[in-house]
């Protein structure tokens, strides 16, 4: 039986894919279920029941949850900061948890408003119904947002102890990990604006590529267990909002 339950929409990376790598490079065992066979108590109907569970104390709002144990974690800080002592993905120190965590949460504001580029107005509409704010919203983001983002991470890795090589200290942590899939998103959405922000800041650029050749990531990223990007997710590749 697997030690932890990762419980995600089917068919896109979506927010659990940062959990996803995080259990993945510590080569954890873990058990995808809406993706697993219905057969075998996968499936979507098994996360929604999950999800709606009557008798659980903590619900999660929505997916991601983790399910270890009696925890039933939704948020996907919340998750990282949970997996990551368990899994050698964070620092010690009180100081190296809560400051990983913060990299955390700025990577998932970044996230949404990556996000928002495509449904400004709101996630119950189609990106057809919403076209032309989405062009506005994301013009701002390609030209402002993008390039303040990866500068102060950018900033956070020359600051760094050791500079360059992590985000925080010298050994990886979850964050590395979330800034990986970051520009892989943004790389995939918007390959012209994150081309032209990762040409000024090349630590951003290597961190991404060290992190790519860390032997289970690695191989992970070759595997079936790792979804592709498409229009369904929160990265979408819609070209005339490529404002590079």
């Amino acid at each position: 039986m697997a030690d932890y339950e990762l419980h995600y929409w089917t068919g896109i990376q979506g927010r659990g894919e940062f959990v996803r790598l995080a259990l993945e490079a510590a080569g954890a065992s873990y058990v995808d279920v809406a993706r697993g066979p219905e057969a075998e108590g996968g499936g979507d109907g098994a996360l929604m029941r999950r999800l709606r569970h009557a008798s659980n104390p903590t619900p999660s709002f929505a997916p991601p949850f983790l399910v270890h144990g009696d925890f039933c974690i939704g948020q996907t800080a919340a998750i990282l900061i949970y997996l990551g002592p368990r899994l050698g993905l964070v620092g010690k120190t009180e100081r190296d948890v809560l400051w990983t965590h913060q990299l955390q949460l700025t990577i998932a504001d970044m996230v949404s408003e990556a996000h928002d580029s495509h449904h400004p107005i709101s996630s119950s509409l189609y990106y057809e119904d919403q076209k032309d704010a989405a062009l506005e919203r994301a013009k701002d983001f390609c030209t402002h947002r993008i390039p303040k983002f990866l500068t102060w991470f950018e900033q956070v890795l020359e600051r760094n102890d050791a500079p360059g090589t992590h985000l925080v200290g010298a050994q990886l942590s979850y964050a590395d990990l979330s800034l990986f899939q970051l520009v892989e998103g943004l790389r995939y959405a918007f390959p012209k604006a994150a081309a032209a922000a990762l040409s000024e800041r090349p630590l951003v650029a290597q961190l991404h590529d060290n992190v790519r050749r860390l032997p289970r990531i690695r191989d992970y990223l070759k595997s079936r267990r790792r979804l592709a990007f498409n229009e369904q997710g929160i990265f979408r590749r819609y070209p005339e909002l490529d404002a590079g």
